[in-house]
């Protein structure tokens, strides 16, 4: 090699805005491997309520969880799932990704309900007309389960998103708190149907007193097992990554050791749990890596309005925090 000359890296993938597992996969694109406590999770009980930021990768491990149980062997080969699951069955799942029911009323919220369900009983070509979305989640359940002789399994992402942008109108949130706390509620009577659930948002649920009736739900979001299952560990960085380090430092011009310290500075630091290892920021790291610079890529996805009404209902000056 000629003095001076750069080191030719080979092309990474990175995954920047994709929330689909199997597209992830099939593109080639660089996944950390979180399969080993996915299988934990799926495989040592039946109700999970996960806590984490926005942009934190629920949505991808939602879908993550979907290919695992129907039974997508292929999607998972080379991962650490592939050596701990032995049988690979097959389930039905329904998917509800409630982010789409933003910025809406409570009929909103209702017409929304029923486009998801009905969705889903396309899927398995079930024909409802009960309008209704309580009893008809609870039909489409038990018609599934005894359609295809197997349990179901439920993925709600992103449970709360309706309801984050009515958080300081309390007549909007009384009623579709209403609303949904009725259409979740088959999760707890239809236990003989189910196989699996499992709920992602930004809030825990306390805050928002919907789950008041699904007392069967564990909340793991500041359950030590599961403190990496989102986010990118510095083990992880530093053993799955280490060449895309590599390839931003020779872009910097710094060494490994400097732009890993810069990295840790600027995007480390979530604990979700104590003890916990260090978690950095997904979205900003893959950005970084993505463009070759270390900038503020989460903060400047925009601010949730959830927070910048709390401020304002307490009167607080955001300018005069900090700098």
């Amino acid at each position: 090699m000629l003095k001076g000359e750069k080191i030719m890296m080979p092309m990474r993938k990175y995954p920047i805005g994709i929330q689909d597992f199997k597209s992830l996969r099939d593109y080639g694109f660089i996944y950390v491997d979180k399969t080993a406590l996915v299988y934990q999770l799926a495989n040592s009980s039946k109700y999970y309520f996960l806590s984490r930021p926005r942009r934190f990768g629920k949505s991808l491990l939602t879908s993550t969880l979907r290919y695992y149980f129907e039974g997508r062997r292929e999607l998972f080969k080379g991962l650490a799932i592939d050596q701990l699951e032995t049988e690979w069955k097959q389930y039905p799942v329904l998917t509800f990704d409630m982010s789409m029911g933003k910025h809406t009323d409570n009929d909103g919220l209702y017409d929304y309900l029923i486009f998801i369900l009905e969705k889903m009983e396309r899927k398995y070509g079930i024909v409802s007309s009960n309008k209704n979305p309580n009893l008809r989640l609870s039909s489409l359940i038990q018609q599934v389960a005894e359609k295809t002789g197997k349990q179901v399994v439920v993925l709600v992402d992103e449970y709360d998103s309706p309801l984050l942008d009515v958080m300081h109108q309390p007549e909007k949130l009384n009623q579709m708190r209403q609303t949904m706390r009725n259409f979740y509620s088959p999760l707890k009577g239809c236990d003989e149907y189910l196989r699996f659930v499992f709920l992602t948002g930004i809030t825990k649920f306390s805050q928002l007193s919907i789950f008041s009736e699904l007392n069967n739900i564990k909340n793991i979001s500041m359950d030590e097992r599961y403190a990496a299952i989102c986010g990118i560990t510095k083990e992880e960085l530093t053993t799955q990554m280490m060449p895309d380090i590599d390839i931003l430092a020779q872009k910097l011009g710094y060494s490994r050791e400097t732009t890993l310290d810069k990295l840790t500075e600027r995007y480390d630091g979530y604990h979700f749990t104590w003890p916990s290892p260090d978690i950095f920021n997904p979205y900003s790291l893959l950005n970084a890596f993505d463009s070759g610079s270390i900038e503020d890529y989460w903060f400047g996805t925009g601010t949730p309005t959830v927070l910048i009404e709390m401020l304002r209902k307490y009167d607080i000056d955001p300018t005069k925090i900090g700098n």
